[in-house]
């Protein structure tokens, strides 16, 4: 399917309109950014391995009854998905704690927990992205108390399935960002993607990171640690 408009310049990502108003375009691309954009490169291959990454995670997430925006692959680089008004609220869902998150807790980057945390931010770039709580959402006009409860569901149903489809490759999920939209009859979908980019994902025997980490921590081979979590992933759902 051709593409028409561009509607959304991304650091990683552009989405085009189509011919369809009720889907989308999304080309991936190579440049990669941390820290609220203050580290930026270009690597070559990065948007290849994160377009069939996505791909393999939301047919995943269809076959376990995840309603997403997902619908087909086009190339390499893109994909087809619904088109969605995107709901400004992020949900990180933390099997470990790592990165900010222990941080701020005082704790070592990967510690484990018995339990699952689920965060909330409100995605504002000039805010950088703060912390909420379900009140702020429905207080700032996001959603409903309904809505926000329905999204956090499909976060622990979106968690459960991943969390399977990751070790199947020896990758365990320590942790992932999930959005959300609206689709033109209202109804709420998983959107954006799920990616090396926005998880962190360990080899399970070794604790070799796999993940944008490499890029902020100044690692060897992010393109070669992408491609090794897609080829697993391919592997693991061809068993």
């Amino acid at each position: 399917m051709s593409h028409t408009e561009l509607i959304y310049d991304g650091k990683e990502k552009k989405v085009y309109a189509t011919e369809n108003p009720d889907i989308v375009l999304i080309h991936y691309n190579d440049l990669v950014s941390a820290f609220g954009g203050i580290k930026t490169a270009v690597i070559k291959g990065k948007g290849i391995c994160n377009n069939h990454i996505s791909a393999i995670v939301f047919q995943e997430m269809t076959k376990a009854d995840i309603p997403n925006h997902f619908i087909s692959l086009e190339n390499d680089r893109e994909m087809l998905c619904r088109r969605i008004e995107s709901i400004p609220i992020q949900i990180i869902v933390r099997n470990r704690l790592a990165g900010t998150t222990a941080r701020m807790l005082g704790v070592a980057s990967g510690t484990s927990i018995p339990n699952t945390v689920y965060e909330l931010r409100y995605n504002c770039d000039a805010l950088a992205d703060p912390m909420i709580n379900e009140h702020h959402a429905v207080a700032l006009g996001l959603v409903s108390y309904e809505e926000i409860d329905y999204m956090m569901e499909l976060a622990r149903r979106t968690n459960r399935t991943l969390k399977a489809l990751y070790h199947k490759a020896g990758i365990e999920l320590v942790d992932f960002k999930m959005e959300c939209g609206r689709t033109s009859d209202g109804s709420i979908i998983v959107s954006d993607e799920v990616s090396p980019d926005n998880s962190r994902l360990w080899d399970e025997k070794t604790g070799a990171i796999l993940d944008k980490d490499r890029f902020r921590h100044d690692l060897s081979d992010v393109t070669a640690n992408y491609k090794e979590v897609q080829d697993r992933l391919t592997a693991a759902t061809k068993i």
